[in-house]
């Protein structure tokens, strides 16, 4: 029985776990960061394969929650995909760090661990196979990337492995 419990806590849980040395946001205002980010750079996830132009736009509920509809463009079947999921604070909301849901009950981490309100944000997930470097643009600046890159890989991130986004609009 205990076992069972157990199974149906994380079923309805999710992962919504930090990795070690990955420190969300404080002091963070929500209404800052609402609106749209280009994604820069991955780690790579089945779910975003094959994709370019991708964005995140981020918007309130009427629960209170936060919406987010990804976008992006696949390159193989030259069409576009998007994904509506839905986002809610895991302690308090001047932190940044959310668990987000495009599946029914199942949440992830969303951990904000670098942020500029109108320039970036760089978000990890519950462990460190999950990382995105985002943009207020389509194109980040080379300092604040490498900036970013160097702090993802100091906390643990096998940056080595990033995926940068192709942005270009011309397709």
């Amino acid at each position: 029985m205990k076992k069972l419990i157990l199974l149906i806590t994380i079923l309805f849980t999710g992962c919504t776990e930090k990795p070690e040395n990955v420190k969300p946001v404080e002091n963070f205002e929500l209404s800052g960061y609402l609106g749209t980010w280009y994604e820069i750079a991955r780690l790579d996830q089945r779910f975003e394969r094959g994709l370019e132009q991708i964005s995140a736009t981020y918007s309130m509920r009427e629960d209170g929650g936060v919406k987010v509809l990804n976008k992006g463009y696949k390159t193989k079947e030259k069409e576009w995909k998007e994904a509506e999921g839905k986002a809610y604070f895991v302690e308090t909301p001047d932190i940044g760090y959310l668990k987000v849901s495009f599946f029914g009950p199942f949440y992830g981490a969303y951990i904000i661990f670098d942020l500029d309100y109108d320039k970036h944000a760089l978000i990890s997930g519950p462990d460190y196979s999950y990382l995105w470097i985002l943009s207020r643009t389509p194109q980040l600046d080379e300092e604040t990337q490498e900036r970013l890159i160097a702090k993802a890989k100091n906390a643990g991130f096998d940056t080595s492995k990033l995926i940068f986004v192709d942005q270009k609009t011309n397709k």
